[in-house]
């Protein structure tokens, strides 16, 4: 008996080895290591030396964006709920009621080309998504870092957005 006892310690020593010898294949492997989120600094500006549209141009772009759109929310937010929308006093003065009328026409006017911005944002903040940020979307050219920083919502190259302006003026004499 005892015999046949070291003989199973001898195998089953061996089989651990053998585990042993593939776990440090195993581990002595290269790993694919997911990059950890890039960071940028509050003060970081896009430089044209830097590769167009890098994660970090990307990131500054994207925070950019979205600090203008809580900004947007909260002007229309205000104008909604805090501004002189809410009078509802009918003023004896024909003249009152008419400037009262034309003040609240001239608000709803802006609000409404807040909202027509807001939905740019929300279709720039998709192309930084989809990687088509930056790009012209009729030329599929550079849009060139300083007229994003002019313009984060711009979708087209000053050339084609000239074209696109001159084709609108046409059709809107016709």
């Amino acid at each position: 008996m005892p015999k046949t006892s070291k003989v199973k310690k001898k195998v089953s020593k061996s089989k651990i080895k053998t585990l042993n010898k593939t776990k440090k294949k195993v581990i002595s492997k290269p790993k694919l290591v997911a990059k950890g989120p890039i960071k940028i600094s509050s003060t970081y500006i896009p430089k044209d030396s830097e590769k167009y549209m890098c994660e970090k141009h990307k990131l500054f772009f994207r925070i950019k964006l979205q600090e203008w759109k809580k900004e947007l929310v909260k002007a229309n937010n205000d104008a909604l709920y805090n501004g002189s929308m809410d009078d509802n006093s009918i003023s004896a003065d024909i003249v009152d009621q008419a400037s009262s009328y034309t003040d609240k026409n001239v608000e709803m006017k802006a609000i409404n080309r807040q909202i027509k911005l807001i939905s740019e944002i929300d279709k720039a903040l998709i192309r930084i998504k989809d990687d088509t940020y930056g790009y012209c979307l009729d030329t599929a050219e550079p849009i060139g870092l300083k007229r994003l920083m002019a313009r984060p919502v711009a979708k087209y190259t000053i050339a084609a957005q000239e074209k696109h302006e001159k084709n609108e003026k046409v059709y809107a004499d016709d």
